[in-house]
């Protein structure tokens, strides 16, 4: 219970350090090959979002826009830092377990290696975007494939998960406290 109420406190206060010390925790139990995938996955979409912010700028600046808009309202609901978390996770996890755990397995198991990129393609298509933000779904297509590579690399959807899970906190955080 200390533990929760702590976690709580830093949630309130330092809802990015609590969301690396969460993930920690929960992914300490399976240290090795899996946390580095993880890691890399992590960084691999921070430098794969400053890459597309400087070759796009006018389709990442639209792109950003409409999670500004998508920031604001959850804000003006009254959504705080808690609740982003947990939405972070929900979205993660949903999206890691349909499209990696149930549509990746079903379409490698047919089609081999290009299932993955069905996957990704797949993914990419479901995160619509203006046609102003024009780079955004090659951006989220490349995103998938990290995933992809994540869950067949290790067999476990933990990794994609954790790092999925970060990418959404940290920019739902960042956008959160722009207003």
């Amino acid at each position: 219970r200390l533990q929760n109420t702590v976690v709580t406190d830093l949630c309130a206060e330092q809802p990015l350090a609590a969301i690396t010390c969460l993930a920690g925790r929960i992914y300490r139990q399976s240290r090795s090959v899996g946390q580095l995938v993880m890691q890399g996955n992590f960084l691999a979409l921070q430098g794969l979002e400053a890459l597309f912010r400087r070759l796009f700028p006018a389709s990442f600046r639209e792109a950003e826009a409409l999670h500004r808009d998508l920031a604001l309202a959850l804000k003006r609901s009254g959504a705080r830092p808690p609740f982003l978390l947990a939405l972070a996770l929900a979205a993660a996890l949903g999206e890691e377990v349909f499209f990696r755990g149930f549509l990746q397995s079903l379409l490698v198991a047919r089609l081999g290696g290009l299932g993955l990129l069905a996957q990704a393609l797949l993914f990419a298509l479901l995160h619509p975007a203006p046609l102003r933000a024009y780079a955004y779904p090659l951006y989220t297509a490349l995103a998938g494939l990290l995933f992809g590579l994540a869950y067949l690399y290790t067999g476990s959807l933990v990794p994609g998960v954790l790092a999925h899970f970060l990418h959404n906190a940290k920019s739902f955080y960042g956008l959160w406290r722009e207003r």
